[in-house]
């Protein structure tokens, strides 16, 4: 049980380590467009901001995922990738089918997968929120210094 804990707690750190990277380069890619980001027309570069940022957290969430995959197959719970790929993503998304199952002496794993996708889709989704929001806010400033 705690070899699982431990296990667990690593994993998700690992996947919270790697969403951070995703996000400092994110904020990085910002700031170095944000002279372009603020000069007029704003809507079509609101659009690609979100197209841009929306890619960036599904790339986020898909490392968390492989992570999570690549443990799984790597400690031999599953005979084949797809299936530790399926499993992961099925526990990350928090969906649970129960069609495919860790063997019963690593089930808390499972728990901790999901709790790691609950952990990184909400950060993910407030992140999102923030560089819109973020973005149309220096907008409309440099509306308003003319």
């Amino acid at each position: 049980m705690f070899s699982q804990i431990a296990i667990g707690t690593v994993l998700i750190l690992l996947s919270v380590f790697v969403a951070a990277l995703g996000f400092l380069l994110l904020e990085w890619t910002l700031q170095r467009a944000h002279g372009w980001l603020i000069k007029e027309p704003h809507a079509p570069k609101l659009a690609i901001v979100l197209f841009g940022t929306v890619i960036a957290v599904l790339w986020m969430i898909t490392a968390g995922v492989w992570i999570w995959a690549i443990a799984f197959r790597l400690f031999g719970l599953f005979a084949h990738f797809e299936e530790a790929l399926y499993f992961s993503l099925v526990a990350f998304t928090t969906l649970g089918f129960g069609d495919l199952l860790l063997p019963e002496q690593w089930r808390l794993l499972g728990g901790f997968a999901a709790t790691n996708g609950l952990l990184n889709i909400g950060m993910m989704t407030a992140l999102l929120m923030e560089v819109l929001r973020h973005v149309r806010r220096n907008q409309l400033e440099s509306v308003h210094r003319r």
